[in-house]
């Protein structure tokens, strides 16, 4: 019925941190003497493309999920837009956004962190192979 509201919310909040994130490091970069000093080496993978993985992730799933409700009749053109609310089984459909649509977001923000871990390592692996070459 509404699960895709609890990923979309966290994709709202994702994204808001994200653009402020970018502020932060961009602020960061205006402070860098020399653009080649500081990525003579292998520069690693900013904050804030990692968290826009998070964003793509959510928001793509969130979409999916809202579709495939609208696709079955759930999300209607009319107010109050959910049958749930139309056919007042408002505690059915909190129910399944608090099972069903926060651990689709949790499970997709474990995804995300798990992806972050990887490439993590992937960058240390690869620094340490360039501080090996030095």
């Amino acid at each position: 019925m509404a699960c895709f509201i609890a990923p979309a919310a966290e994709a709202i909040v994702t994204t808001i941190a994200t653009s402020v994130v970018k502020k932060k490091e961009k602020e960061a970069d205006a402070g860098v003497v020399s653009h080649e000093e500081t990525h003579d080496s292998v520069s690693g993978i900013r904050f804030s493309e990692k968290l826009g993985w998070l964003n793509k992730m959510l928001w793509g799933g969130s979409a999916l999920l809202a579709f495939e409700h609208i696709w079955h009749g759930e999300v209607i053109p009319v107010f109050p837009f959910l049958t749930a609310i139309k056919d007042g089984e408002v505690s059915g459909m909190l129910a399944e956004m608090g099972t069903a649509g926060i651990g689709m977001a949790a499970l997709v923000t474990l995804v995300w962190g798990g992806m972050v871990f990887a490439a993590s390592r992937i960058e240390k692996r690869s620094a340490d192979a360039v501080a090996e070459e030095k």
